[in-house]
């Protein structure tokens, strides 16, 4: 079914809670395993229902924020949807405390038990009323980042349309940009530190009222991680600190010379060709088109993926003033489909939609087709796995999209992935810096954050943007005020996709099986055991950072 023509109706909260209810008591009564399978199986079908009915919402409220009717159904889900989460952990209590518990397991699997086990432990009726805070806070934010107003010139730019004069050719042009979002910032700078503070109190509080010790662990256990702590997430960034970075920084001066600049700043932070970056040689439209021909060149099960996707017209990427910023790509369960949302600008962000997000979309195809719903609840780090990999697998196609400058496409791709991971560790430590230290002012978080950049982009240098220079880079990160330490996730992420990129380039074959066979895993196993399975080395695994290091050396110097 086409996403416009999917109906619509808002869920209600007492029919819920009657169904669920209903389907505890049968479950209850259930005689055997094979019988409360059965009830479980109307579970699901009660969960896609509800599920796609909300994400449709969700949707096309981000599709224009400005849209009074999907505006208030937003603000509604803020209000049930911590309560429909209460009435789905108390039937996985049933499930998970259910004396068929073998045959269940059996069948759905340990990851999925050990996910309920997260979620149970993580939830309590009594954290409604702050979870129903923490959603307005965090739709507060989309909406302040969703407003921004910026002249262009006689043009009315928000924050994502903007995006193609920061990277613009032009220095000039690039530094105005830059300044244009850094003023809006500090502009609104009261409102984004207001929102984040009562975030991670109120954040605090829930994990206090849990009786953790803070939100890190109740943090960890809400984004699913289900079998590796913080203390292997800081064994990881301390490889990136001691390998990583020194790399890094060693690409950036190639790319200061290639600049032709004495010294890099950060105005010039994404620019990495004197003409400009290469940017999509076509329309939105041919870009569309070409995405279909190199899904249908790359293997029968992409083709499939994206003529369904094209068919059932799957995607909003065109960047329009009320939209929602950022990109995503979600799932509606009824109907078996991905759905990708973009807000293309004209940069090669476009085409990374194409490949990162449809990575995302693949996987969710093909999740999608088993029957065991647990299976498709793969976790964040597993899930840009997905992504990032397909940028790289479908390098060979980059010439549709970039003709004459697909070699610097593909230098730049590269690059940027490297540095990358640097940011997004910095990110991470910082979140546990933040929730570790919760009473921290804001003033005191902006210090912290200069103090981390200092550790993993030492060459940054901010000029006059006194806004930046003093620690606001990370307000305009969406992730750290919606989506509490997912972010770590897409520098796990990213090791394993270079992994992909050096086997790809020595047997594409051989590297397109394994990364299928991921996708096809899912979450039936667990993150640490399935990058064995394909022939992935574990970021958390010692040697593993200075491994890729080293391969991606001898390629790159």
């Amino acid at each position: 079914m086409k996403f416009k023509d999917m109906p619509y109706k808002r869920v209600q909260f007492e029919d819920v809670e009657t169904k669920m209810n209903e389907l505890m008591e049968e479950f209850k009564a259930a005689k055997s395993g094979e019988e409360q399978f059965e009830v479980h199986k109307k579970y699901y079908a009660l969960t896609s229902e509800i599920d796609t009915l909300m994400t449709i919402a969700h949707i096309r409220y981000d599709i224009d924020t400005q849209d009074e009717f999907y505006s208030a159904e937003n603000d509604y889900y803020d209000e049930i949807g911590p309560k429909i989460d209460s009435l789905n952990v108390n039937y996985m209590m049933l499930l998970y405390n259910s004396p068929y518990r073998d045959y269940l397991e059996g069948v759905i699997g340990k990851v999925a038990f050990k996910n309920m086990e997260l979620r149970i432990k993580s939830f309590d009726e009594k954290l409604i009323p702050l979870m129903q805070e923490e959603n307005a806070l965090t739709t507060e934010y989309t909406k302040l980042i969703a407003s921004a107003k910026i002249d262009w010139e006689g043009e009315t730019l928000n924050l994502s349309l903007l995006g193609k004069y920061l990277n613009n050719s032009d220095r000039e042009v690039r530094k105005k940009a830059h300044a244009k979002r850094s003023a809006w910032m500090a502009e609104n700078g009261e409102a984004l530190d207001r929102i984040y503070d009562s975030l991670v109190k109120n954040r605090d509080k829930q994990a206090k009222e849990l009786g953790f010790k803070d939100y890190v662990e109740l943090g960890y256990y809400r984004i699913g991680r289900n079998c590796y702590d913080r203390e292997m997430v800081k064994n990881f960034r301390d490889q990136v600190k001691k390998y990583w970075v020194p790399f890094a920084e060693k690409l950036h001066d190639m790319r200061r010379e290639r600049l032709g600049l004495d010294k890099l700043s950060a105005i010039d932070e994404s620019v990495y060709f004197k003409n400009g970056n290469p940017e999509p040689t076509g329309t939105p439209e041919e870009i569309m088109k070409d995405g279909q021909q190199m899904y249908s060149e790359l293997s029968p099960e992409t083709k499939e993926f994206f003529d369904f996707m094209t068919e059932n017209e799957l995607f909003d990427v065109l960047g329009r003033k009320t939209k929602r910023a950022g990109g995503y790509m979600t799932y509606l369960p009824k109907y078996n489909s991905p759905f990708i949302f973009a807000n293309f600008n004209g940069t090669s962000g476009d085409i990374d939609v194409i490949t990162h997000e449809c990575g995302h979309a693949f996987q969710g195809y093909i999740s999608g087709k088993d029957p065991i719903r647990e299976h498709a609840e793969i976790t964040m780090e597993t899930a840009e796995i997905h992504s990032m990999s397909m940028e790289f697998f479908t390098e060979p196609w980059m010439k549709l999209f970039f003709g004459d400058r697909t070699k610097d496409y593909v230098e730049m791709h590269i690059e940027d992935a490297v540095a990358f991971i640097p940011y997004g560790c910095t990110v991470d430590e910082f979140q546990h810096v933040v929730y570790e230290n919760p009473e921290m002012t804001p003033a005191e978080r902006k210090a912290a954050w200069v103090e981390l950049e200092k550790e993993y982009k030492p060459h940054l240098d901010y000029g006059d943007d006194s806004f930046m220079a003093n620690g606001g880079f990370w307000q305009k990160q969406s992730h750290i005020y919606q989506v509490p330490f997912y972010y770590i996730d897409y520098c796990l992420a990213q090791t394993c996709a270079f992994q992909y990129k050096v086997w790809m380039d020595e047997d594409y074959k051989a590297a397109w099986a394994s990364y299928l066979k991921l996708c096809e895993l899912s979450a039936s196993d667990f993150f640490v055991n399935m990058l064995p399975a394909v022939g992935l080395k574990t970021p958390f695994e010692s040697g593993c950072v200075a491994d890729i290091v080293e391969k991606l050396s001898k390629k790159m110097f």
